[in-house]
């Protein structure tokens, strides 16, 4: 059985991922060469008289931020590496989730495995999307300092490590609760997850580096992209896997 719900998540993973890089190839790639825009234009205009340029990596060097056609790799094969790139993530994580899918059936959520399916993909995009999203929001190019990128992805991934285990701390709260209500179950589940996640938000450092006078409009419209994206490929996911799994189910009867 297991190799069966893993076939079906990998599949499944690359459908979802597939439909996710429509969305964002539609909704994200014309912020991103927006973005690219202005970032090339600032350092066009930026002084040569060996004055830093606060959008390079370097002074004097602004040709490593060109990401058009004399980029290293163009933006041509940079929007056709897009579906490949979703189509990754979504074989990575279907594979994942088969097996946590495996691990929970009977034992945690709704005893029908389609609404299991989709009340553990919605359980996933709240712990790995949107807790880390609501903190660290995608930046699109131009905005942050190459210089904390790695201090960023950590912090990044730390959030996504506090949403995990927010979620499992609620889960093993609520499945404590002697009491038959579910409304109970539910409020001590639904405090023992915040706890940590707001703990997590008050305490991690903020990361502000959008630079003075880059258009909100522009920030925000890519954002919204962004979690766009990943809300489209948690949501065909988990309404794909469900469809499988009730499809498999119907042949098996």
């Amino acid at each position: 059985m297991i190799r069966t719900l893993l076939v079906r998540g990998l599949l499944v993973g690359l459908l979802a991922g597939l439909v996710a890089g429509g969305f964002a190839f539609l909704a994200g790639e014309p912020h991103i060469d927006s973005a690219i825009a202005l970032e090339e234009a600032a350092a066009a205009a930026a002084p040569t008289d060996g004055a830093p340029d606060p959008h390079s990596h370097e002074a004097g060097t602004p040709a490593e931020h060109d990401h058009g056609e004399g980029a290293v790799v163009g933006r041509p094969v940079q929007r056709a590496g897009l579906f490949l790139a979703t189509g990754l993530y979504g074989v990575a994580v279907g594979g994942v989730f088969a097996l946590v899918f495996a691990g929970l059936r009977g034992r945690v959520g709704p005893r029908s495995e389609p609404l299991l399916a989709i009340a553990a993909a919605a359980t996933a995009f709240g712990a790995i999307v949107l807790i880390p999203f609501l903190k660290y929001p995608a930046n699109p190019p131009a905005v942050g300092d190459p210089e904390t990128i790695d201090a960023r992805t950590l912090l990044y991934v730390v959030m996504v490590a506090v949403g995990l285990a927010s979620v499992a701390i609620g889960v093993a709260a609520a499945r404590r609760v002697t009491v038959q209500e579910v409304w109970a179950r539910g409020l001590v589940g639904g405090v023992c997850f915040l706890v940590p996640v707001v703990a997590a938000w008050v305490l991690l450092p903020a990361v502000d580096e959008v630079p003075a006078g880059f258009p909100a409009s522009l920030l925000w419209d890519f954002r919204v992209a962004s979690l766009g994206t990943q809300l489209v490929f948690w949501a065909a996911f988990g309404a794909l896997f469900a469809l499988a799994g009730e499809r498999a189910k119907a042949r098996v009867g």
